[in-house]
């Protein structure tokens, strides 16, 4: 095959990043994870979003083999439910926005009937400023599951949720876990099968940027793992991550499972552009498996 200028110069870059991540070097890797995370800092002036009942508070990191001579802190909303017996939701969020911006999102899950931890992983909102990675960000939903065990004694009633990339932490941290005897239910939106999976869909770019760092979020090998009831949901219009591979990942999990399809929803919309299903399934899958003590 004869290359045109153009293909000899992508050639070119190919070869220069592969001969650079090959290397170890640690610019290009931070520089990856940038873009592949798109770590979003956050302002006091966002502390303004608290209400009345509500919390913000930073617990610190455990010493791990990357911290143990550097204290980090990771940022936490609580949000409780007016019902004193709802259960209560552990939020991990995807790239680039913050709690704060999670908002309505946030909300809508507190109206149908749950009470909401909310986890800034560093490198987001207030928390420590750091390149984040797959390794940090497990490591700060631990510290986070944590917390929300201090908050919600009751095993049954605690909810593993994540949206988008917090999929991906979520689908981790319950599979490290066990059904009912830690926790009461799974629930996934805009989810995928693996970092690979959602870099081949984005195209040549992505994929190569994949094919250089060790990110990998690959929930499809681990949710064989999860036994406890999962609702997952999606939006027909994701072109984020497109819906055959929520549907992907779906098709692999153990029942008991759910599935909705927003029709005409995009990657973050789904709670306003499917209001009332997105209503619905949630509260009746909370009275089906999250109903008793």
């Amino acid at each position: 095959m004869i290359l045109g200028e153009a293909g000899r110069r992508l050639l070119q870059i190919l070869l220069l990043l592969s001969l650079l991540a090959s290397s170890g070097c640690a610019w290009l890797d931070a520089r990856q994870r940038e873009l592949i995370y798109r770590p979003t800092p956050g302002s006091p002036a966002e502390l303004t979003d608290l209400r009345a009942g509500e919390a913000h508070y930073f617990v610190s990191l455990p010493a791990h083999a990357d911290t143990v001579n550097n204290t980090q802190r990771i940022e936490l909303w609580w949000l409780p439910h007016p019902d004193k017996n709802a259960p209560t939701l552990l939020y991990l969020h995807g790239t680039f926005r913050t709690v704060p911006q999670n908002r309505p999102k946030i909300e809508a899950l507190r109206e149908a009937g749950f009470a909401v931890l909310a986890v800034e992983y560093r490198g987001w909102g207030l928390s420590t400023a750091i390149t984040p990675s797959e390794q940090t960000l497990l490591q700060d939903a631990d510290a986070a599951w944590a917390e929300l065990q201090r908050r919600e004694p009751r095993a049954a009633q605690r909810v593993i949720y994540g949206h988008s990339m917090g999929s991906g932490v979520a689908v981790d941290l319950a599979s490290r876990l066990k059904a009912r005897q830690d926790y009461g239910a799974l629930i996934l939106e805009s989810a995928f099968t693996s970092f690979a999976d959602v870099a081949s869909e984005a195209g040549l770019f992505a994929s190569l940027l994949l094919h250089l760092n060790n990110e990998r979020f690959a929930s499809i090998d681990k949710i064989a793992r999860v036994h406890a009831p999962l609702l997952m949901i999606h939006g027909s219009a994701d072109t984020t991550i497109p819906i055959h591979l929520g549907r992907q990942l779906f098709a692999a999990a153990n029942p008991p499972k759910r599935w909705l399809n927003i029709h005409g929803g995009a990657h973050s919309d789904l709670q306003q552009v499917g209001h009332a299903r997105y209503q619905a399934i949630l509260q009746r899958f909370k009275n089906d498996y999250l109903s008793g003590p």
